[in-house]
């Protein structure tokens, strides 16, 4: 969704936490986050992939927020771990639908103060 340029910037941004399709069968999380869990050493193979993942996804909400006029770095950064959070959260909790209160907290974070207001 990140890259689909279809969408409106705020809204693919904003689609990190969407919850999964109805056709999922059960909350995961993060496959990324997993991954890492199961193979700690930052030194193995499956440990650094998952670590490049999860810096990508950083880069791409970059790009986004930098479209949206605001402070790229800071608003990114602000951005990714509430959507890890709330992948956590929904698998450890089992609410499909866990995202929609870290939303509402992205919606109502800083992007008034730092964006243009054509957002």
């Amino acid at each position: 969704m990140l890259v689909r340029e279809d969408v409106p910037t705020r809204e693919r941004t904003l689609a990190l936490f969407d919850p999964p399709p109805a056709c999922a069968d059960s909350v995961r999380g993060c496959p990324f986050i997993d991954a890492a869990a199961e193979f700690p050493d930052p030194r193995n193979a499956v440990h650094s992939f998952a670590r490049e993942r999860k810096l990508l996804m950083v880069r791409l909400v970059t790009g986004l927020v930098t479209e949206l006029g605001c402070e790229p770095a800071v608003l990114a950064e602000r951005l990714v771990p509430l959507a890890d959070g709330a992948a956590s959260r929904a698998m450890v909790l089992g609410e499909v639908d866990y995202g929609r209160r870290a939303r509402t907290a992205a919606e109502r974070s800083s992007w008034p103060m730092r964006c243009r207001p054509t957002i």
